[in-house]
Order: C-alpha cells, then structure tokens, then sequence
C-alpha cells in the first residue's frame, strides 16, 4: 500500500510537474506575445508622424537661420556693404550689450519661479552635462587634430554649447501641434513644451555666457595674436617710471592691511575681506561677468521673488510694460546672431584656416557622440528617479544634447577676434547636416519613448 501510495504521489507529482510546466510556457508566450504587440504599438505610435512630417518640422527652424544667415552674407558683400568689416563691431555690440541680455533676463523671469525649480531641477543639471562632455570630448578632439591655438576655444565653444534657445522654440510646438503627435492633447503638449523650451534657453544662456564666455576669452587672451600685441605694448612703455605697478599695488595692499594682521589678532571676517578685496582688486570683473550674466542674475531675482514678480511678471502686473518691452529687445538678438554669422561667413569662404578634419570633429561630436552619451544620461535618470514619466519632459531632454552650436558663439568669435571667419565655416557645415541629423535623432528619440 506504501509503495502504491508513493507511486501515486509521484505520480500526482510528476502530473502536477507537467502541468506547472505548461503553465509556464502559456506565460511566457503569453508574456512573449504582449511585448510584441506593445513593441509594435509603440512603433506604430512613433511612426504615425510620418519621417517626412518630422523632418519638415526639424528643417524648419534650421532652414530659417540659413536663410538669414545668407541675407548676412548678402549685405556683406563688397558692392552692398551693409555689413562690412566697419558695420560688424558695432552690431556685435548691440547684440552683446543690449538684445542678448534682453533676451536672458526677460526669458529668464518669465520661466523661473521656486516651484519649477523645484519640479524641473534636473534640466539645468542636465544641460551643465552637455556642456562639460563636449568640452572633454573637444578637448580630446583638439588632441587628435592639433588644432591652433587661437581656435582651441572656438572647438570647445563649439563642441560644448549648443543651440538651446531658437530651435526648441519652434520645434518643440510644431511637433505638439501635428495631428499624430506621439505627446498626447496639442494643447497640454504646447503649453508645457513651452515652458520646457524656455526653461532650456534662459539656463543655456547662462552657462553660454558664463562657462564658454570665459573659457573663450581665456584662449583668445593667450593667443599668438594677443600675445605680440603685448609685447608690443611693453615695447613702448619702457619710459615708464622706474618703480613697476605691480610692486606699487604690492605695497598698496600691504598698506591697506589691518594694523592687527602684524600682531596676529586678525579675526576670521577682517582676513575674509581682505581677501575679497585684493581679489576684485587684481580680477577684471567686466571680463568675467558679461552684460547677459548680469542680466541673468535680475532675471533670476524678479522670477524667485514672488513680490517682485507679481509687479512686473503677468498680464495683470503693474510694470508688466518692463517685461514686454525687455522682450520686445531680447528678439532682436537671434536674427542678429544669424546676419553677423554670414557676414563672417564671406570671409571664412574666401580664406579660412581651419582644416576639414577640425570641422568633421566637431561635427560628430555634436551629431553623434554626444546624442549617443544622452541617451544612456536621461535614461539612467529616469530608472533612478531623477526624471519622472513625462515623456515630452524627456524628448526635450535628449534633444538637448543633438543640437547644432549655439549662435552666440560666433558672436564671441567676433567680439574677441578670434576665429570669426572660421566660426562661420563651421556653424554653415554644422546647420546644413543638422537638418537631417535633428530629423533622425528626432524620430528615435519619439520611437524609444513610446
């Protein structure tokens, strides 16, 4: 009876074995055949845009600033010459001192308050992202190629900062606006896009102003250019007195020292002091801080301080003639931008010494490499809670890093004389191929969120 009852059971058991495990293997076909149909949906989804609607609205904007890009290079011209060599220092000016701190302080307050900082904190972040990869990846770049020295910080300009400001303007509310849109209501879509769009240009702004604006200046002072202009200017001031100006400024601050530094009882906010003052004292402020950081700094000011904002900020606002009218300016600053790169550009075609290879760097780097690095960057935000599920939050994250260079750029070029004619090159090749690289990471970034 035992062994009968043993048998039985493994039968029962091998019976119960049998079943389990085909069980198993309905859920796993089952499971096989949803992710199947859900891949398939999702590629429906991305694909019911149609590629030839999505390129339409990736061209668009770039097809603009080439557009205005060769009226520059028309007014340029010898027998125009609206925009000579005379006519372009002063409009260069106007867009560094008025249209693009303009254009950040009005966008800046407008799109700035605590509670998106608070619910947005990571696109600032992962715009600082963008600009240090492409900085290591075009300092590896100025490696490989050897690039010249006056051109090093034009290459990390270019490779670091891209066009965050224009371009997500208009694309982000084309594709929300297509019937097919992969991001739900057009309207939900718009109004968020917008925001996300002008979050992404005020904080590029920023760190182009700041981070590239600097790094600029700093290869353009140490340039060889630079570098006989001050010998030059140490030629003709051997007449000088005798005594030189740095030891005259040495004895100045030790003059200047507390009398109790020499007994050895300097507090810890008198040494403090001190020393901030002998920093802004040997520092040139105007060339760290340009006009559009000052202006990114009331811009932030007005759009965290709520009493300030609900005066100037808003329909209904007393002083909202401030905010309209700082726009109004800052507007000017892109078509600017875009006339001052083809005015440059008739130079660079007529001689330009930067090499084929420099250019097919940078161009990579932006079309590629850094794309590439983005996706692995959002997602791996995403998995680890950084980023919510707001898939159009996403898009415009990972579009963040397949952008073609920004425009202030060449700005910077000509303001330093370093490379404008070159900037130009670049910035043609750079905006011709990103109307079909824009067009495909579009498309595979809507894929990979649907």
């Amino acid at each position: 009876m035992r062994i009968l009852k043993v048998k039985q059971g493994s039968l029962i058991m091998t019976g119960t074995s049998v079943e389990a495990r085909a069980c198993v293997d309905r859920n796993l076909q089952q499971g096989a055949s949803t992710f199947k149909r859900e891949f398939l949906q999702a590629l429906q989804r991305s694909s019911e845009m149609g590629f030839l609607d999505l390129f339409v609205v990736a061209m668009v904007p770039v097809l603009k600033v080439l557009l205005i890009t060769l009226v520059g290079l028309f007014l340029a011209l010898d027998r125009i010459d609206l925009l000579g060599s005379t006519a372009r220092p002063y409009l260069n000016n106007l867009i560094f001192y008025v249209f693009s701190p303009a254009l950040v302080s009005s966008q800046l307050a407008g799109t700035i308050t605590l509670q998106s900082l608070a619910s947005l904190w990571f696109m600032p972040v992962n715009i600082l992202l963008t600009f240090i990869i492409g900085s290591v990846l075009a300092w590896i770049l100025i490696k490989i190629t050897r690039t010249p020295p006056h051109l090093q910080g034009l290459v990390i300009g270019c490779c670091s900062a891209g066009n965050l400001g224009n371009l997500l303007l208009i694309i982000v509310p084309a594709v929300c606006n297509e019937s097919n849109s992969p991001f739900g209501d057009s309207t939900v879509c718009s109004s968020y896009g917008m925001a996300y769009a002008s979050l992404s240009m005020a904080v590029g702004a920023i760190y182009i102003w700041t981070y590239v604006y600097i790094i600029m200046r700093i290869y353009a002072d140490n340039s060889a250019e630079n570098t006989e202009n001050v010998s030059i200017a140490d030629s003709e001031s051997y007449t000088e007195a005798l005594l030189p100006s740095s030891e005259k400024s040495s004895c100045h601050d030790h003059s200047e020292l507390p009398e109790t530094m020499s007994e050895g009882k300097v507090t810890f906010m008198e040494r403090t002091f001190w020393n901030f003052k002998k920093f802004a004292a040997n520092t040139n402020l105007k060339k760290v801080f340009a006009p559009a950081t000052i202006a990114a700094m009331f811009g932030f000011l007005i759009g965290t301080i709520s009493p300030i904002r609900k005066v100037i900020i808003g329909d209904s606002a007393p002083l909202r003639v401030l905010e309209s009218s700082a726009s109004l300016l800052g507007q000017a600053s892109i078509p600017c931008m875009a006339l001052i790169m083809g005015s440059n550009l008739l130079k660079g075609l007529r001689r330009s010494e930067i090499n084929v290879s420099v250019i097919a760097g940078i161009v990579v780097v932006r079309n590629f490499f850094l794309p590439l690095i983005g996706i692995g960057i959002v997602k791996a935000a995403h998995h680890f809670g950084l980023v919510g599920s707001d898939s159009l939050y996403q898009f415009i994250l990972l579009l963040q890093y397949a952008l073609p260079p920004a425009m202030a750029i060449g700005v910077m070029a000509q303001l330093f004389k370093a490379g404008e004619s070159e900037c130009s090159v670049i910035m043609l090749w750079c905006y011709v191929l990103a109307a079909f690289s824009l067009t495909l990471w579009s498309t595979f970034y809507m894929w990979l969120l649907g």
